[in-house]
This record gives C-alpha cells, sequence and structure tokens, in this order.
C-alpha cells in the first residue's frame, strides 16, 4: 500500500479539524461567549497545540499503534485504563461523525432547496456509508480525496476572510467587552471550540501508513492545529464584524448568517454553501477513519472481539468499518448537532487528559528510571530512541495542558457530564465482567507499607 506524505497526513488532520466545528457551532461559540469567542478559540487553540506536541512525541515513539490516545493510556496505564478510554473515545469518534454527517444533512438539503429534514436525515446517512467505502478502499485513497477537498474548503474560508475584511465592521465598539457574558460563558464557548479542533488525532490513528513515520505524523499533527487555529480565530473575527454578536442565537448557518447580514452577493453565498458541504464531508471522513482504527487497535490488543480485526483477504479492517458506520448511524437518531457534539465533547476532552498524563509517564520512563526497559520495548518495536520527536518545555507544557482541560469541564452542559459519567461507569462495568469471564486474578497493590 502507498505511504502518505507529510501533506497528505496534514490534509487528513484538517479534513478532520475542519467541518461542523466552524460551519455550524461557530455561533454557538459567539452565542454563548459574544465577543469572547475569539478568546475561546485562542484558548482552545494553545490546549490543541500543547495536546498536538505530547501526541507527536507519543506517536514517534509508537509508530505502529493505530489507536491514538487509547494507545497512548493503553501503553502508560495497561488494559483496564486502556479500555476505559478506548470505549469513551470509540464513543467520540462516532458521536462527532454523526454530529458533522448531521451537518453535511442539512447544508447539503439547503443547497439543494429542500425544507424536509427527512431528506436531510437521509443525505447524512449516504455520507456515512459512501465514506465508509471510500476508507475500505484504503487510507492511501482516502488522503488523496482529502487533499482535494482541504483545498477547497480551506480556499473558501479565505475568501470569506477576505470579503470580511474589506465589507465587515472592524470598529473598536464591535469588539469591545470580550468578558460581557462572564468567564463563564468563556468556558462554556471553549467546550464548543474544543470540538471545533477535535480531529487531529486522526493522525495519530495512520502512522504506520505515513512515509517517514513517527518524525512526519509529528510534524503533520502540529502543522494541522496551526494552520486550522488561525483560520478559526480569523474566520470568528470575521462573522463577528459582519453581523452583532446578539443576533447569532440558534444560528445552525452562522456563515449564510454572516453574509445576510451584510449583504454578501449571491455567489458567495453559494461558494460558502459548497464549502460547507465539502468540510463537513472531509471532517467525517477523518472521525470515520479514526473511529475505525481505534476498534481495529483494541481488537489487535485483545479488548475487543479479534474478528474486528483486518478482514480476511483485505488490507483494510472492513468489520471495524462497517461496525464503525453501524455506530454513528445511531447517533443520528438525535437529529440534534448540539446534543451529539456535547456527548462527544466529553470523551474527547477526558481522552486528551489522559494522554496528557501518558505523555509525563512514558516521558519520565523512557529518560529515567525505566531507561533499560523503555529502550529494549523500542528496540522490540524497531524504533530507535534518536528518531522520536521531543516535545520542548516538559514537564511545565503537558502540565498547563491539563489544567487547561481541567478548566474547560466546568463549563460542560449537565447532559453532557451525565451521560459521559454513565459511559465511563458502563465502561468500568463490562471491563470488570470480561476480566470475570475470562477467570483473570485481581490484581492487588499495596501503596503504603
Amino acid at each position: 500500500m502507498k505511504k502518505i506524505g507529510l501533506w497528505g497526513a496534514t490534509a487528513i488532520g484538517l479534513g478532520a479539524i475542519i467541518g461542523a466545528g466552524i460551519f455550524v457551532l461557530s455561533g454557538v461559540t459567539i452565542n454563548l461567549a459574544g465577543t469572547g469567542a475569539l478568546i475561546a478559540f485562542i484558548i482552545t487553540g494553545i490546549a490543541a497545540a500543547i495536546i498536538a506536541l505530547e501526541m507527536g512525541e507519543l506517536s514517534s515513539e509508537m509508530p505502529h499503534e493505530r489507536g491514538a490516545t487509547y494507545s497512548f493510556t493503553y501503553q502508560a496505564f495497561g488494559s483496564e485504563l486502556g479500555f476505559v478510554c478506548g470505549i469513551l473515545m470509540y464513543l467520540a469518534f462516532t458521536a462527532s461523525a454523526a454530529a458533522i454527517a448531521i451537518g453535511f444533512g442539512s447544508y447539503f438539503a439547503s443547497l439543494l432547496g429542500i425544507s424536509s429534514s427527512a431528506y436531510a436525515q437521509l443525505f447524512s446517512i449516504l455520507i456515512i456509508v459512501i465514506l465508509s467505502i471510500l476508507i475500505a478502499k484504503g487510507t492511501g485513497k482516502a488522503a488523496e480525496t482529502d487533499i482535494l477537498l482541504v483545498s477547497f474548503k480551506v480556499l473558501a474560508l479565505i475568501v470569506f476572510i477576505l470579503f470580511a475584511f474589506y465589507i465587515g465592521n472592524w470598529s473598536g465598539t464591535r469588539f469591545t467587552g470580550f468578558l460581557s457574558k462572564g468567564a463563564g460563558g468563556i468556558f462554556s464557548a471553549s467546550v464548543i471550540a474544543m470540538f471545533a479542533y477535535a480531529g487531529f488525532q486522526t493522525i495519530s490513528s495512520i502512522t504506520p501508513d505515513i512515509e517517514g513515520g513517527g518524525r512526519t505524523a509529528a510534524k503533520a499533527i502540529i502543522l494541522s492545529v496551526v494552520i486550522s487555529g488561525i483560520l478559526y480565530v480569523l474566520v470568528t473575527g470575521s462573522m463577528i464584524s459582519l453581523a452583532n454578536p446578539l443576533q447569532y442565537t440558534g444560528r445552525a448557518d452562522p456563515l449564510n448568517f454572516a453574509l445576510t447580514s451584510s449583504g454578501a452577493p449571491y455567489w458567495l453565498f453559494i461558494l460558502i454553501g459548497i464549502a460547507a458541504v465539502v468540510a463537513t464531508t472531509s471532517a467525517s471522513l477523518g472521525m470515520l477513519l479514526g473511529g475505525s482504527m481505534l476498534v481495529y487497535q483494541m481488537s489487535k490488543d485483545g479488548l475487543l472481539p479479534h474478528f474486528l480485526k483486518t478482514h480476511k483477504g483485505s488490507k483494510t479492517p472492513i468489520n471495524s468499518i462497517i461496525i464503525t458506520a453501524f455506530f454513528s448511524m445511531l447517533f443520528l437518531g438525535f437529529n440534534n448537532i448540539y446534543i451529539v457534539a456535547a456527548i462527544s465533547n466529553f470523551g474527547l476532552l477526558l481522552g486528551y487528559l489522559l494522554t496528557g498524563f501518558a505523555f509525563i509517564k512514558l516521558r519520565m520512563m523512557r529518560n529515567n528510571y525505566h531507561l533499560v526497559y523503555i529502550r529494549k520495548e523500542l528496540k522490540r518495536m524497531n524504533v530507535h530512541v534518536e528518531d522520536i520527536f521531543e516535545a520542548p518545555l516538559f514537564p511545565y507544557l503537558p502540565i498547563a495542558g491539563m489544567l487547561l482541560l481541567i478548566a474547560f469541564f466546568f463549563g460542560f452542559p449537565e447532559v453532557a457530564l451525565a451521560s459521559g459519567i454513565v459511559v465511563v461507569l458502563l465502561a468500568i462495568l463490562i471491563y470488570y465482567t470480561l476480566r470475570e469471564v475470562e477467570h483473570k486474578p485481581a490484581v492487588k497493590v499495596r501503596f503504603f507499607k
């Protein structure tokens, strides 16, 4: 199978990042925080950049793993926490794919001039099926498709920004009052904004398919976060310049609303509408790919049934792809992008938090007291220590990132917290039930003598 280059991997990351977050949920962040939405996107961009550096290092240390956050947690803390993290992340991937597919269905129906929600739902199902077939043909095909899709939607966003630069109201009065809705509004907006960055870890799940392995994957992760972060801040600022922040309440098509408020030409509406369809297509592709690779890796590690690994006679995990598409379609039943995004966010943020802990532990093991053991493990995986990309400012950077993530939890809606806690408890119950079925002995550790 042909390996994916740096820009192909970056395109997959950008494809998964730039989707419903900016084309659909950006209006929600502005509604929650007013002009403080700019601060929310900057704060979450910083958090995402820190996590990207961590994942870059961990991906280069484990270039043969496909489970992203799950694999990092599994390698650092073992099967118990790994299983819980894997289940949470899988639900996050499938819920994200569904949320973005809902956005696709709505925009596509709008472009065709169809108002029926039944058709929008049908389009959402169709895009999941089509993209799953594309993934089944191989990650190389997915990357080639994503480069074209990403190029178009980035170009469309640049046109939107340029239009706002010339037409928008950039006076100080429009952008004052960043804390008009309080720090709570900014943290609530940050929870939604973090969803907008969610797709970059998809790159970690395809590290084995990337030319140059972990070091190239690390560069692609960082590039995708930096590019998307700059675009997000510029697009959010453009939206505020084109329409009063107070008027974005309940808008599912915030960019179109901004254009309507500013009297934009018809051709720009069409361009942004097509870009929204393209963006949600490539973002759904990234999430479905990440979810499929996660199930494959958990099956390979023996935490899920073996039939979820590569299907006999195929180079791709067909069964994992099918089951991921199935669960994503189940989430479509909510038919509400905000509820589905909230459910997804809990798993994403908790997974990122565990990534920070795993990063600190594995770095310390590699550099300090488990150096000999880690070197043996790396040799077994055919990884050279000098080939590992190392994130800077250890341990201050990961600690700052984890504190930011913990702060975001204070902005969570109650429904997301409740559903997330239920999933964690169910995952723990399932894990220990499976341990009992397999008659595994209990692990007993003494922390104090």
